[in-house]
């Protein structure tokens, strides 16, 4: 009889394909070893739920009781600070009789960087005295998100807004038609501009980027982002960027449609059956529910693998997560991830980990929010799952993000582009009472810069504070929630100064908020 092939290999024959097989399964089944989305961890690769790290905190949080004054002082819209918007220049704006040529600028990022390139774009535009194509958005390489700029903004209102600032237009005219992404994609071209420096200089245009624009009417930048300075600019170039990013920049109908239906169910008064099935008693009183009627916070919650990976830090979900993540630093980044030379206990005393669903849910806890908060939850994935956010659900039943308020059908025109959908979660934080990020990043940075701007209020987590608060394993409820009061109390909203090198996005004022 003829022996089938494998009953003829002898021990370290099979021993060798075993360990191919173990080498090549993951090529073959990637999904296997990466989070599934945010209702599923990964089969193998972290297959260790992550379990609270704080359970004696998560304890005393569940049994907190909130004074009325605490509420009252929590939800209390900011008041007026003594700063009042101004971002139009002393003197009425004109456009110069005859522009220079054409500017196009190629945009990558995700949706607040994109924001910020435009500013940036229309900055440049009017110190060069050229006429701005609507800008170009690249593929995003994580997402995948093909959205272009007038699949997320109204590319009218753009123009309108800025009639009196700069010339801008849809399209090239055909003389220039040749000047597209793919024509700058195939080979050197003299009228594209590569080595625009971070944060370049006003100067640095008017030397670099001019003389392109006299040879041949138009100068294509890229890359482009990051790269106008902050410092050492015109007062009503600055107060110009801010007239873009506060004022010319709003999303299509669609989106804000879907972000006012989003609000109106926040705001709605949620039943008590909303809340059954939890193993404690919902805090209720009279006096409470005058407080938070009508009200929602946001939370933004970035908590994804690359964040994780980057960040160096212990999350709690064991060795098995430990080499996950380790695992994906070399392959992302090969290692070359600076805070993994620190030790956990280092990082966090620096406040320089991301604060973990359950973290932000006792911090929060701790503020005097209850477990009637309305929380929106603005986030893609969340690393780990379910698992991970259990603690925050627990403390926050009425949590609620965009598919679990709106249909599959109201989600279609946005589902699946990353851009889009962060759209929504601005337009719905933008419209929160209260929004609070659990790290920093361009989302945090932009929210808190257009509040700001707005005057609206926003909880900015004391990181170092918390860092050494949750690295303190002995210590109680009580006088966890006092240092973290004691540590916020300069911290939801109050106007901050731009500093030097700082971003105006950020810090609106003084550039584009004038005293009054």
């Amino acid at each position: 009889m003829k022996l089938h092939l494998f009953d003829q290999l002898n021990h370290s024959q099979r021993s060798a394909l075993a360990a191919v097989s173990v080498i090549l399964f993951p090529y073959f089944f990637p999904n296997l070893f990466q989070p599934l989305g945010r209702a599923s961890p990964s089969m193998f690769s972290e297959w260790n739920a992550p379990r609270p790290m704080h359970v004696d905190l998560l304890e005393g949080a569940l049994q907190r009781q909130t004074p009325v004054e605490l509420q009252t002082s929590l939800w209390s819209p900011l008041e007026f600070q003594g700063w009042k918007r101004c971002i139009e220049p002393p003197k009425s704006p004109s456009l110069p009789q005859k522009s220079r040529g054409y500017i196009q600028v190629f945009l990558d990022g995700g949706l607040n960087q994109q924001k910020m390139g435009i500013c940036d774009a229309v900055a440049v535009a009017k110190i060069l005295n050229v006429t701005l194509v609507v800008p170009h958005f690249e593929v995003n390489p994580v997402w995948q998100d093909s959205s272009s700029f007038a699949d997320i903004f109204d590319v009218d209102h753009f123009i309108d807004v800025l009639r009196d600032d700069i010339s801008i237009v849809k399209e090239l005219p055909s003389d220039y038609s040749w000047s597209t992404r793919q024509y700058y994609a195939t080979g050197i071209r003299a009228t594209r501009i590569k080595t625009a420096p971070v944060q370049a200089t006003a100067d640095w245009y008017i030397e670099n980027v001019l003389p392109v624009l006299q040879s041949y009417g138009i100068a294509a930048i890229a890359p482009f982002s990051h790269r106008l300075t902050f410092n050492n600019l015109p007062s009503d170039i600055q107060r110009l960027r801010c007239k873009v990013n506060f004022e010319a920049l709003t999303f299509v109908p669609h989106v804000k449609e879907l972000g006012e239906t989003i609000i109106h169910r926040l705001r709605q008064t949620p039943s008590i059956n909303q809340a059954k099935g939890n193993d404690y008693m919902m805090e209720g009183t009279v006096e409470f529910i005058k407080q938070q009627i009508g009200k929602y916070i946001v939370l933004h919650l970035r908590f994804d693998k690359d964040m994780a990976a980057h960040s160096a830090c212990d999350f709690g979900g064991g060795k098995a997560e430990k080499l996950a993540l380790a695992k994906y630093r070399q392959v992302i980044w090969q290692g070359r991830v600076l805070k993994a030379q620190f030790t956990d206990e280092e990082l966090r005393n620096q406040g320089r980990c991301p604060l973990t669903p359950e973290e932000i849910g006792l911090l929060l806890a701790a503020l005097g929010f209850n477990n009637k908060t309305r929380l929106y939850l603005a986030s893609h994935k969340v690393y780990g799952g379910e698992a991970r956010i259990a603690s925050l659900s627990k403390l926050f039943p009425l949590m609620e993000d965009k598919r679990s308020l709106v249909s599959a059908e109201e989600l279609a025109k946005v589902n699946g582009k990353a851009s889009l959908l962060a759209a929504v979660d601005y337009y719905v934080s933008m419209h929160s009472d209260i929004f609070i990020s659990a790290s920093p990043g361009n989302m945090h940075n932009a929210l808190v810069g257009h509040r700001a701007y707005m005057n609206l209020k926003t909880i900015r987590p004391n990181m170092g504070l918390l860092g050494q608060l949750f690295q303190n394993k002995s210590i109680g409820w009580p006088e966890f929630q006092s240092a973290v009061l004691d540590g916020h109390r300069n911290r939801q909203g109050q106007i901050r100064l731009r500093k030097e090198k700082q971003s105006i996005y950020t810090y609106p004022a003084p550039d584009c908020m004038c005293k009054a």
